[in-house]
Formats: structure tokens, C-alpha cells, sequence
């Protein structure tokens, strides 16, 4: 098993405010895809809708300024399922601190090394957003290659 991990720390923002930004339809639709619809409790499912495909979350835990996690459990790309989504937050000297990992790829595949590079612009929309109130979530994200 393999892992895709990124480290982003974002200034003029708390925990809370980043957890708010993985934990609300709204706070997620502003940085990752304005297609995001569903449920955001524990236990809840949210789908995430791109031009070339979907994918579907069940969310296992959430710790308001401190955690969340999900589980991909649909979607129009098998390697994502089963696979596991975690945001870890915290406060360091004038930065909240977002670590992320996506992990359980079965393999390092070439659709992964894509998948990595769009976590991180991903992950840079999500600093954007945070530090700035608008992030860049799809279709306004930056495009890099013909998966998107």
C-alpha cells in the first residue's frame, strides 16, 4: 500500500476556521469542487462532481480544529475506493498546519502521481481560501493534463 501525503500551513486562519473548510458543503465547494452535495456528519456520505467523474465519501470521524476523516466508498475510479482521506490540523507559531494524506493505493499507478499533483493544487486552493476568503475548486482549479 502506498500513500499520497502534502503539508500546507495557511497564516490569518485558525484550526477551526480550516475545519470548517473540510467539514461544510459550503467550506468544501469553495476550494475543492463547487459540485459538492450530500451529508457531513459522521456517518454522512458526500459526493464530489468533476467533469470527468465522481467520487463518494462516507465520513468516519470528525474533531472540530483537529480531524477529519473519510472513506471513499463510490465513484467512477477504482483505485479510489476503499482508499482513506485524512486532514489533520493544528496550530504552529503563526500558521494552521493541514496535514493531508490519502492513503491505501494498492499500487503506485500512474493515475496516482496525477492524483498527487491535483491534491496539492487542491490543497493550495484550500490555503487560498482560507488566508484569502476564495479559493479555486473546480472547474476554476488549475488544469494539468488531460485527466483535469
Amino acid at each position: 500500500m502506498v500513500d499520497i501525503l502534502h503539508r500546507i500551513g495557511a497564516e490569518h486562519t485558525t484550526p477551526e476556521q480550516a475545519y470548517e473548510s473540510l467539514a461544510t458543503l459550503e467550506g468544501l465547494s469553495g476550494w475543492w469542487t463547487e459540485n459538492t452535495t450530500g451529508t457531513t456528519d459522521v456517518g454522512g456520505r458526500i459526493a464530489f462532481k468533476f467533469e470527468n467523474g465522481e467520487f463518494e465519501m462516507e465520513v468516519l470521524e470528525l474533531e472540530p480544529g483537529e480531524r477529519v476523516l473519510w472513506e471513499v466508498v463510490g465513484g467512477d475510479v477504482p483505485e479510489w475506493i476503499g482508499t482513506k482521506i485524512h486532514w489533520d490540523l493544528r496550530r504552529e507559531g503563526d500558521y494552521t498546519v493541514v496535514l493531508f494524506k490519502h492513503e491505501g493505493w494498492r499500487e503506485p499507478i500512474e493515475f496516482m502521481h496525477h492524483c498527487s499533483t491535483k491534491w496539492g493544487s487542491f490543497l493550495m486552493s484550500l490555503k487560498q481560501q482560507l488566508e484569502t476568503g476564495t479559493g479555486a475548486p473546480w472547474p476554476r482549479d488549475v488544469h494539468t493534463d488531460n485527466w483535469g
